[in-house]
């Protein structure tokens, strides 16, 4: 079905719309947390709905929307790094839905930023599996649609970055020895939100 298919038209409108309003947190966070500045996270959010309402058609069933919305939104990203970035009519509306986004009340901002720093030691791609693996809450199965590879792939490579970054983060009084990471989070963090020292060090079960 396209865009302008006479009457499939309204029902191609009403499937993206249900797609922007599950899914739009979603993509703004994962934005977020990948640019310096909000701005240029709406510019990328708007430029990843505007794909998938070119592609609508193409677009995988729940669960694998999501998973399918980050794929997008990670080659936006890319030409949005290389100054290629386009604009679209839906930016200023995502600049004022960005602008009501509360900000994380969290006081753990020294434990966050000792995560950010080990983040930044690891190479991009050991942050870009955690990130999607512990921000964006995705599985290996997930992260592999995301990232064109395949679960064989991701398992081990997510495993030897973890590892990584336990070995980067510092010790602490409620972290002795060698820490642990845990599983993902359920579902993608809040737009902004990145997981604290003690949301990231524990034991495994």
């Amino acid at each position: 079905m396209s865009p302008g298919s006479g009457a499939g038209e309204g029902a191609h409108e009403d499937a993206f719309r249900r797609l922007y309003a599950a899914h739009f947190d979603a993509v703004l966070g994962f934005a977020l947390r990948r640019v310096d500045r909000p701005e240029d996270a709406a510019d990328v959010a708007a430029d990843t709905f505007l794909v998938a309402w070119r592609r609508l058609a193409h677009a995988p069933a729940e669960p694998e929307t999501r998973p399918w919305l980050y794929g997008v939104a990670r080659r936006v990203l890319a030409n949005h790094r290389r100054g290629e970035g386009r604009r679209s009519a839906l930016g200023d509306r995502l600049r004022r839905e960005l602008a009501t986004v509360a900000p994380d009340p969290s006081t753990d901002v020294v434990q966050r930023t000792d995560v950010t720093a080990a983040m930044r030691r690891l190479s991009g791609r050991d942050q870009e599996v955690l990130q999607l693996h512990l921000w964006e809450g995705l599985e290996p199965r997930e992260i592999a649609e995301v990232l064109g590879l395949t679960t064989v792939v991701v398992r081990p490579r997510l495993s030897r970055a973890r590892a990584r970054l336990r070995a980067l983060l510092p010790e602490g009084p409620e972290r002795p020895g060698r820490p642990d990471l845990p599983e993902a989070r359920n579902g993608p963090a809040s737009a902004g939100h990145l997981p604290s020292t003690p949301q990231l060090i524990r034991k495994e079960r």
